[in-house]
């Protein structure tokens, strides 16, 4: 008869651990604690909390924003999520210090902080600049469309939202209007059926009250154009663009990076998707950064998307950068033959 090694799963055992030791040197948490705990400075941070002389100690930002970067680092930006892994994951329970802030502590900080948080992203570059990481050589400016949290179904001019509205309506009134011709010859329809379309009912007003509310409170977006563009009820800084994957409500996500070591400088989000117009705030965001100089000495990369007259004059006429787009096309190489060189003088 076969014999098997006896376990017992209500024994206890007590497990010693370091939560220093958890993060390894080498790794992204590790560069993330020492960057945060040694470099950055998070003073500003302070005057948001008024509980010196009384109230509960708040979390200490540190905290919050190493389990946050690390897990957006990660495609996690759920708070509930990061909860859970402050809980369950051994590295973001050592970064925390097994702390465990709750899911509504980490939504209110990335919501209330966010005009605090953004400078950090400056200060981080500047570290990385002193240490060698980013190149004079080259850096490149790319986009990719990015899905928001609202559904493409609530986007419209105010024109079409009005029609939709009223088309909500009239489905309304046909339905009460079905009800009363049932009342009328006591032919009520089952009790199942009934409760069905008074629940459509209540959800078509809601549903139509949205709209008018919305197109109260709200105008018309415009385009590059000047034409008004199609509005988003959810997510009205979102915009309807078309992908390889299909059409999205989304944002256009638009990052400058170094090549060196493929560090980002500069990056936005953009509720549109063409990109003509994106060069010249990505270029202003990563002097803004790094300063006029890195701009002016380095080489810019960028692909047809946006290659405009306005954007090869701004380059000769503000930074006097080299800027050829990739993969042009015949129109577009005549327009650069046309156009002064913009290569940098060498001294």
């Amino acid at each position: 008869m076969a014999r098997y090694k006896d376990y017992n799963p209500y024994q206890d055992r007590m497990l010693p651990v370091n939560f220093s030791e958890q993060i390894l040197p080498g790794t992204f948490e590790y560069t993330l604690q020492y960057l945060i705990e040694n470099e950055i400075d998070l003073t500003a941070f302070d005057q948001w909390y008024k509980n010196d002389e009384g109230g509960s100690p708040a979390y200490d930002p540190a905290i919050l924003l190493k389990i946050i970067f690390l897990a957006y680092s990660r495609g996690i930006t759920s708070s509930r999520k990061i909860e859970q892994l402050c809980r369950e994951n051994i590295v973001f329970i050592a970064l925390s210090s097994d702390s465990q802030p709750h899911f509504t502590t980490i939504a209110n900080f990335i919501s209330r902080m966010e005009e605090v948080i953004k400078p950090l992203f400056t200060q981080l570059l500047m570290t990385c600049n002193e240490a060698g990481l980013i190149g004079q050589e080259m850096f490149a400016i790319d986009g990719c469309k990015l899905p928001s949290n609202a559904s493409k179904e609530w986007s419209g001019t105010h024109k079409e939202l009005k029609k939709k509205h009223q088309k909500i309506d009239r489905a309304v009134r046909r339905i009460m209007a079905k009800h009363r011709k049932e009342d009328q010859s006591k032919q009520e329809s089952s009790h199942i059926q009934r409760s069905k379309e008074k629940q459509q009912i209540e959800t078509l007003r809601k549903a139509s009250k949205k709209i008018k509310q919305f197109c109260k409170a709200n105008t018309d977006r415009t385009g590059v154009k000047g034409k008004p563009v199609k509005s988003n009820i959810t997510d009205n800084e979102s915009a309807k663009m078309k992908t390889s994957h299909g059409v999205l409500q989304g944002y256009n996500g638009v990052a400058a990076v170094d090549d060196q070591n493929q560090i980002i400088v500069a990056a936005e989000a953009f509720g549109q998707g063409p990109e003509n117009n994106l060069l010249e705030p990505l270029v202003a965001q990563t002097q803004e950064n790094l300063g006029l100089q890195y701009t002016k000495q380095a080489k810019l990369t960028v692909d047809a998307g946006f290659h405009s007259r306005d954007n090869l004059n701004y380059c000769k006429e503000k930074i006097s950068m080299p800027t050829l787009p990739m993969e042009t096309s015949a129109r577009e190489t005549q327009d650069l033959k046309n156009t002064n060189d913009l290569s940098p003088k060498k001294n």
